[in-house]
């Protein structure tokens, strides 16, 4: 019984650690990582770019935003895809506060078959890198 228990015991430990990596986006990626300097970068020449705020509207009042975003809570994307239909054959940019929900939304935006970036470390590397915000 107890050759059981620690077997049991390491599944358990492997399955968390299998779950940390997917959602801090090691691991079974769908979609591609930019850096918030590139973002801006490509932004600025690359008018096929779609860039899309996963942050709540009190988020955005306190540390600002990055010009011609798009609102879409994180909590409500999925129920919105239709909205963002139009998009769907640019890039989508996902951003928030520090690059977390926005992993999730772009596995949730590419699992429905949009071209998702997930820009790292989110508005507060953009603001690190002093880059403009609206």
């Amino acid at each position: 019984m107890k050759k059981f228990t620690d077997i049991l015991f390491w599944i358990i430990i492997v399955s968390i650690g299998i779950y940390i990596l997917y959602q801090k986006g090691y691991i079974l990626k769908n979609y591609e990582d930019i850096s918030a300097q590139n973002a801006y970068n490509r932004m600025l020449v690359d008018t096929n770019i779609t860039l899309i705020d996963v942050r709540t509207i009190e988020e955005i009042k306190k540390d600002g935003s990055i010009k011609n975003h798009i609102l879409v809570p994180v909590q409500i994307l999925e129920r919105n895809l239709d909205k963002l239909e139009p998009y769907k054959k640019t890039k989508i940019y996902v951003y928030c506060r520090s690059g977390n929900r926005s992993i999730t939304a772009s596995r949730i935006l590419s699992n429905a078959g949009f071209k998702s970036y997930n820009i790292l470390g989110g508005i507060n590397e953009w603001k690190k890198q002093k880059l403009p915000l609206k």
